[in-house]
């Protein structure tokens, strides 16, 4: 399993390859990262893949103190929870499903869909006719309009271009597998869209494959079907 071990300094070191393409030094899971979670944890969130922050994503909802939205532009089921960071915007037509945490400075809207858990950082943008369902989206990032992020972990100033869609499941029911370091893994997960590292840019309509990742600064043309990891 990957280790946060601490270092002179007392600051911790990620000993883990199987992570690529993240940068788990930088990207927010409800405003602290998995470093500083575990800090306070007692090294408590143990993973040894990048998909296991999914997991590690509800666990840490599950810690935090929610309520529900007084913000009137919010809507929500009766299990709908919510925390807005300092400065964010929610535009009419938001709705909220299970528990969500948007960091400082977001733009939210008009008409998304958002099913918890979820994790968004600062400064990022989810527009109109944006559906994200169980995922964590980094900080400077946008995903702009009529997109579909289910089951993924975006990273951080990563640009979704319209019509973008993270395929989750296979036909078959089956878990996914993905390739790590040349070797064949099994997820032990139905359900796994994308992971996508820091600054990469998609082409409008842009599909991928079920459990593929894109490294960082990455690009895909418009129309273009992700079948493989991009690296």
């Amino acid at each position: 399993m990957s280790s946060l071990l601490q270092n002179s300094s007392g600051t911790c070191n990620i000993q883990n390859i199987n992570t690529w393409p993240l940068e788990l030094e930088t990207l927010k899971i409800a405003n602290k990262t998995i470093i500083d979670w575990n800090h306070e944890h007692n090294n408590k969130f143990k993973f040894e893949y990048s998909w296991d922050l999914l997991n590690i994503n509800q666990e840490i909802l599950s810690l935090v103190n929610f309520q529900m939205s007084e913000d009137s532009k919010v809507l929500s089921d009766d299990k709908g929870e919510i925390i807005l960071g300092k400065g964010t915007k929610i535009l009419p037509g938001v709705y909220i499903e299970g528990q969500v945490t948007i960091g400082e400075n977001c733009k939210i809207g008009p008409n998304c869909y958002l099913r918890g858990p979820v994790s968004i950082g600062d400064y990022s943008h989810v527009g109109q006719a944006v559906e994200i369902k169980n995922s964590i989206v980094g900080s400077r990032t946008s995903i702009g309009h009529l997109s579909y992020v289910g089951d993924s972990i975006i990273g951080n100033e990563v640009n979704f271009g319209a019509g973008t869609i993270t395929s989750n499941l296979r036909h078959d029911q089956s878990h996914h597998k993905t390739m790590i370091n040349g070797n064949l893994i099994n997820t032990n997960r139905r359900k796994l869209g994308a992971i996508i590292g820091n600054g990469a840019r998609t082409g409008i309509n842009t599909s991928f494959y079920p459990a593929r990742k894109m490294g960082p600064f990455t690009t895909t043309n418009p129309g273009m079907i992700v079948r493989k990891d991009i690296h």
